[in-house]
C-alpha cells in the first residue's frame, strides 16, 4: 500500500519508493510460481498528476517451480516493469473510463498488489523449462531423456496385429 498523502494532489509532485512485501498465496500457475512468503522486491516512483498517481517501476521476486518436460525443480528470478494510473475520486476518469479500466486511489490509498501479480503472472512461463534442450521424460519407462542410452527403444506392437503375433510366435527378427 502506498499512502498518496505524502505526494499530495499537486501535479509534479512525486516520491520514489522501495519495498519488500511477503508474496500472498497462489502468487503464480501451476507449473510456477512465487513461493507463499517469499520477498517480492518494488522500486516504484508515484507521480501525482491531474486525474491521480502514476505509478511506474519494477517488481521482482524468486521464483521455484518444476520443468513442464521432466518435472525437475526450477528457479529462476522474475523483472517486470509497471505501469499504473490510479485515478483520484471524482476525477475525470470517472466519466471517461468504465470502473474496471482504471485503479482507484481509495481513502488516499494505493493497493499495488493486484497491479503486481497481475504483471507477474503475465510474464511467467507457462510451461517452464529446466533448460532449453531438455528432452523429457520417455513415455514408457518414464527415466529422463539424458539419462538413457541412445539406442533405448521400446518395442510397442500395434493392438490389432497382437493376435497374429500371438499366433505365428513371433517378430520377424525372433525368428
Amino acid at each position: 500500500m502506498i499512502d498518496t498523502r505524502e505526494i499530495g494532489h499537486r501535479p509534479g509532485s512525486s516520491r520514489a519508493y522501495t519495498r519488500k512485501a511477503p508474496a500472498p498465496a497462489g502468487f503464480g500457475l501451476d507449473m510456477i510460481k512465487v513461493p507463499e512468503g517469499e520477498p517480492v522486491e518494488l522500486d516504484l516512483l508515484a507521480e501525482s498528476v491531474v486525474e491521480g498517481v502514476l505509478v511506474s517501476g519494477t517488481a521482482s521476486a524468486a521464483l521455484a517451480g518444476e520443468c513442464a518436460r521432466c518435472l525437475d525443480p526450477v528457479s529462476e528470478e522474475v523483472e517486470v516493469e509497471l505501469r499504473e494510473l490510479f485515478a483520484y475520486p471524482d476525477s475525470a476518469t470517472d466519466t471517461s473510463t468504465d470502473d474496471d479500466e482504471v485503479e482507484r486511489v481509495v481513502d488516499d490509498l494505493i493497493d499495488l498488489e493486484p497491479v503486481v501479480r497481475d504483471a507477474m503472472l503475465l510474464s511467467l512461463p507457462s510451461s517452464p523449462l529446466c533448460s532449453p534442450d531438455c528432452q523429457g521424460l520417455c513415455s514408457g519407462c518414464g527415466v529422463k531423456w539424458a539419462e538413457l542410452a541412445p539406442e533405448h527403444t521400446h518395442e510397442t506392437i500395434d493392438p490389432r496385429w497382437a493376435a497374429l503375433q500371438e499366433r505365428f510366435g513371433g517378430t520377424e527378427e525372433e525368428k
